[in-house]
């Protein structure tokens, strides 16, 4: 490890790295080993999106779906079955990592199903079914945070299952997730179940807040507005931070702490730059902080460790200026409100076609075997 590198003065900082992205080829080639040996990666993110990508690409899936088709597995059993094996790999990897942070990192998260994103007794079902498989402790279910996945995450969290809570856009629905986080320890609290073991994290999404922002601040076209392009999603992180210490230093929290517990960290989603006129960093060296997760796509985490400059925080100082952020897109006419409830939406509904292009994809892969494939 080069300790000089970028990554290792955000990794110094507090700031744990994980890959967002996973494949077969990722974990066959040693390239998964090679991101964690070279470059302080200490955890991977998972979506119905990589999926579909990884399953579209390649050989390297050839074999085991020659074998479910042989079997006469459907193609929900099969994609559940591909999904999990990877994960199940890929959390094999990463328990040396797991080990050394006493259970902090070495964190691989595979998601439920999107189309129970409004289910919440689905979402347990299947959390519950993804984390039997799957049967590493170093595996985090990732459940959506709708109004019906915050009971979702209770009931989880309360089972002694780690979660990765995903698709936050607001710092209300924040608020909610963090409450139905300590909910669920304190469930398993009661149920006996050693707290220490549970660990969750909270996927703050950060540019797709710009990129919706800025489309309504080109709308309005004013000088005032269009000042505020690509200020919002950096602020808005910033200002979920700021909820972390407030929410972790109640006296609820501390409490569960002091019986064992973990702080559900907040993880910085969604940090690939998507204007080429802003710097491809941005969504790294804006939001260090410690004890903070950043997820990063390969391109951001290569750029990153090759020209990214790392402040030693860039978040606990910020929060007059990010509040002031959120006013002036408020006087200009943005509802914070509406913009949250919009990418929420989006945010599901994008899942729901990445993962329908994911039971295709499989689907094709088995059709194309000698065994016929029982419709789904």
């Amino acid at each position: 490890m080069i300790e000089t590198t970028p990554l290792a003065q955000l990794a110094a900082a507090g700031v744990s790295i994980w890959l967002d992205d996973l494949s077969r080829d990722r974990i066959t080639s040693g390239g998964l080993q090679d991101l964690i040996n070279t470059s302080n990666v200490v955890g991977v993110t998972t979506n119905p999106t990589i999926f579909a990508s990884a399953l579209s690409k390649g050989e390297a899936y050839a074999e085991q779906v020659a074998a479910l088709a042989a079997a006469g597995s459907t193609v929900s059993d099969a994609v559940f079955d591909i999904t999990t094996d990877d994960v199940t790999a890929a959390c094999d990897i990463f328990r040396p990592v797991y080990d050394r942070t006493h259970g902090v990192d070495g964190r691989v998260s595979i998601e439920v199903e999107p189309g129970l994103a409004r289910d919440a007794a689905g979402t347990v079902i299947q959390a519950t079914q993804l984390w039997a498989k799957v049967n590493r402790p170093n595996a985090m279910i990732k459940i959506p945070a709708t109004i019906e996945g915050l009971h979702a995450i209770t009931a989880v969290i309360g089972q002694g299952i780690s979660v990765n809570v995903t698709l936050i856009f607001s710092l209300e629905r924040y608020r909610q997730v963090i409450d139905a986080y300590l909910s669920g320890l304190e469930i398993a609290q009661a149920a006996g179940l050693d707290l220490s073991t549970i660990h969750s994290v909270a996927s703050f999404f950060v540019s797709r807040v710009d990129t919706e922002i800025n489309a309504r601040l080109e709308a309005i076209g004013t000088p005032d507005a269009l000042i505020l392009g690509s200020k919002a999603g950096v602020a808005n992180a910033q200002l979920a931070y700021e909820v972390f210490q407030q929410a972790f230093g109640s006296e609820r929290a501390r409490g569960l702490i002091d019986a064992g517990a973990t702080r559900q960290r907040p993880l910085w989603a969604s940090t690939g730059v998507k204007d080429p006129a802003l710097p491809d960093t941005l969504y790294v060296t804006e939001l260090v902080a410690p004890e903070v997760v950043n997820t990063m796509p390969e391109k951001t985490l290569l750029a990153t460790r090759d020209h990214g400059l790392i402040p030693e925080d860039s978040i606990t100082g910020s929060y007059p200026a990010a509040h002031a952020v959120l006013d002036a897109l408020a006087a200009e006419g943005v509802s914070y409100d509406d913009v949250t409830r919009v990418l929420e939406e989006e945010g599901v509904a994008k899942f729901i076609i990445s993962w329908n292009e994911l039971l295709d994809t499989v689907s094709t892969a088995l059709e194309g075997a000698s065994t016929p494939v029982i419709a789904r």
